[in-house]
């Protein structure tokens, strides 16, 4: 499957731009515009950046808590400390693990949060972005022939971007 993805800037020439496709005989299933008046990104599908960055996040923490609590744990046997008297030997071990477990959640929190804020939206960001300035998107999704048909009609317009995206 693949995606065209064009940026006009008012509503009037993303209908002349639809209108145009509708007029040269495309296939109108595959091809919506986004913006304010027509269906916006979540309705679209456009994945969202915090969703992403929580999903990253969690399955950080899925390794690195575990991961934490042995190496906490670890450290403090082999160290021997006795940083709470009033827990005894393996208490004061379960709390080394413990603070460990809590490092682990803390990296997960904002190494995964901050990965998956950073890499996990690709594109979709900049594109939520210029809907929220008030811009307009078409979306062409079809074959590679639809998609570049759509392409020769799409640059007679004044497109602030036009982007093509190929689903693996």
């Amino acid at each position: 499957m693949n995606y065209l993805v064009a940026v006009l800037s008012d509503r009037i020439q993303a209908e002349a731009a639809y209108s145009a496709l509708e007029a040269k005989g495309l296939p109108m299933t595959g091809i919506t515009i986004l913006g304010r008046g027509y269906k916006s990104a979540d309705e679209y599908g456009l994945i969202d950046p915090k969703e992403q960055a929580s999903r990253y996040a969690k399955l950080m923490s899925f390794w690195l808590v575990p991961f934490g609590f042995a190496a906490g744990f670890t450290f403090s046997l082999i160290t021997n400390l006795d940083t709470f008297s009033w827990a005894g030997e393996i208490g004061n071990h379960v709390i080394g693990g413990l603070l460990g477990a809590a490092s682990g959640a803390m990296g997960s929190f904002f190494v995964g949060g901050g990965a998956g804020l950073a890499f996990g939206s690709g594109d979709a960001l900049p594109y939520r972005n210029r809907l929220s300035a008030g811009k307009y998107l078409i979306v062409v999704k079809g074959s590679e022939v639809l998609t570049r048909q759509s392409t020769a009609i799409l640059r007679q317009f004044e497109l602030e971007n036009i982007q093509g995206y190929e689903e693996m």
